[in-house]
């Protein structure tokens, strides 16, 4: 059973406070996110965060903006700019990052100088932003603590791929955030493993086959050293995007363990929808939808245990659109 199946809890996530309708933007708006706050909302648990206002700043306030060097900016006042709060933001993200040891992901705000994943301006002297774009001091702060962590923007979302991706490692990093607290060992590090076969294979087929190899010396290694160093390079291969020929190919393999079970017309039905999805014709859920129903019918144990085949909850509709 995958973990979108058996998971009793909601796995939190954090996020902008302004994403869920909260008015906390310096104009004393907001920018609620109803994919956040309604489709999302549903299955995690969201513990929202504005950073300007835990460090202090009102609302409504004279707004920030990043200035000088895009590799380290300060976070400045647009009017006043005797107003620094580079060292409250950062700080405050360094104190979020331990506090929140418990979230699976974070949803940040888009452009925002705190918060701000990427492609945020940076002004130099001559009022031009700089190229390349800086990062929000707050959201740097965060992932520099937590680099293993899904971290991901609002307006990125609205890409049915990104938005798959993303949610596919916040699921993933539940598990393995369960699965150490029920206590790693040898035997779970390697099911674990074997049930992201052909996640891996759709997203990372060289990854896959490197961590394999990573695990092949299992006995001869400390498990407590090599497991973190396992799951980064695990987070870090399902950050890449499968594309319609990964998941063509992860489908053909499934294939593979019904060809005693299905008809010839069955196996010819089966290759031509993975043909039409390779093609752009149809989304992923048309040949994923029979494969599954082929499967209840022939079921295997291997198989039936597979991430790939269910990452995250059924009804979030994450693969219609890919």
């Amino acid at each position: 059973m995958s973990l979108a199946q058996d998971a009793h809890d909601k796995p939190r996530i954090g996020i902008s406070a302004c994403l869920l309708g909260a008015e906390v933007r310096y104009n004393g708006g907001h920018k609620e996110s109803r994919l956040c706050s309604q489709v999302l909302g549903e299955h995690f648990e969201f513990v929202p965060l504005c950073p300007e206002v835990a460090i202090g700043l009102g609302t409504p306030r004279e707004p920030i903006r990043l200035v000088g060097d895009p590799q380290a900016p300060r976070a400045v006042g647009t009017v006043s700019p005797e107003l620094d709060v580079t060292e409250r933001l950062a700080a405050y993200g360094e104190r979020m990052a331990e506090e929140l040891d418990g979230i699976c992901g974070y949803i940040l705000m888009q452009k925002s100088p705190s918060c701000g994943m990427e492609r945020v301006k940076v002004y130099q002297a001559d009022g031009r932003p700089s190229e390349p774009a800086g990062q929000g001091i707050f959201a740097k702060a965060l992932i520099a603590r937590h680099p293993n962590l899904p971290v991901e923007e609002d307006g990125r979302l609205n890409d049915p791929v990104l938005r798959e991706n993303f949610l596919t490692r916040v699921f993933a990093y539940a598990e393995w955030q369960r699965l150490l607290h029920e206590g790693l060992t040898r035997k779970s590090l390697i099911a674990f493993h074997s049930r992201y076969k052909y996640l891996l294979m759709a997203t990372a087929p060289l990854q896959y086959r490197a961590l394999g190899r990573l695990l092949g010396d299992l006995a001869r290694h400390d498990l407590a050293q090599l497991a973190p160093h396992y799951f980064t390079e695990l987070m870090t291969a399902l950050k890449q995007c499968a594309t319609r020929g990964t998941h063509s190919n992860v489908l053909q393999h499934l294939c593979g363990y019904l060809k005693q079970g299905l008809s010839q017309d069955e196996r010819q039905e089966m290759h031509q929808l993975i043909g039409q999805y390779r093609a752009g014709i149809v989304p992923l859920v048309v040949p994923l939808t029979l494969l599954k129903h082929h499967f209840r019918r022939h079921p295997d144990d291997y198989v039936a245990q597979q991430v790939y085949l269910q990452p995250h909850p059924e009804n979030l509709s994450l693969r219609n659109a890919l």
